[in-house]
């Protein structure tokens, strides 16, 4: 079991969580999303997270194949920018989990990098505080995309539960 704590205050963030082998499945495209959200399910049950091996969040870099883009960061949507199709460059080996296993996470002030149709795309960087006020996760939950959150590998830090 694990628990992670905010590295600017040493708050804890989750309770205790189990690690999982491997980042799961994400949803089936649109047969899996809540009918009324939108919302994907989730992609790490509660009371649990494992460690996205792939790059996520900011910054992005223009994609060598602006033909056939790729997904922007794993399980999302592609993303266009002004320069073109972007892919993620950001953190990789980011810890993930269920967003109700962070419920004392706030938004950032103003919702800063909380862009999105129906909740946050994810795509503009930390968009989740520690009560302390340090940014730490960012939340994934819009209508097109994953429903997940990650935790900044810097900004939080791992111990035993």
């Amino acid at each position: 079991m694990t628990v992670f704590l905010c590295s600017r205050c040493g708050t804890a963030i989750t309770p205790d969580l189990a690690e999982l082998a491997a980042v799961p499945g994400g949803p089936d495209g649109d047969l899996d999303r809540d009918e009324k959200t939108r919302r994907a399910p989730s992609t790490v049950p509660r009371g649990h997270y494992a460690i996205d091996p792939e790059p996520w969040g900011p910054p992005y870099v223009v994609q060598d194949d602006q033909e056939d883009p790729e997904p922007a960061q794993s399980r999302g949507p592609v993303v266009c920018r002004e320069e073109g199709y972007v892919i993620s460059a950001g953190a990789r080996r980011t810890p993930l989990l269920h967003p109700d296993d962070a419920g004392g996470l706030q938004p950032r002030p103003d919702w800063e990098n909380s862009g999105g149709c129906c909740g946050p795309s994810g795509n503009e960087g930390l968009n989740l505080a520690c009560p302390c006020g340090a940014p730490v996760a960012t939340l994934a939950a819009d209508c097109f995309g994953p429903f997940e959150l990650h935790l900044g590998p810097v900004r939080t830090y791992a111990v035993p539960g």
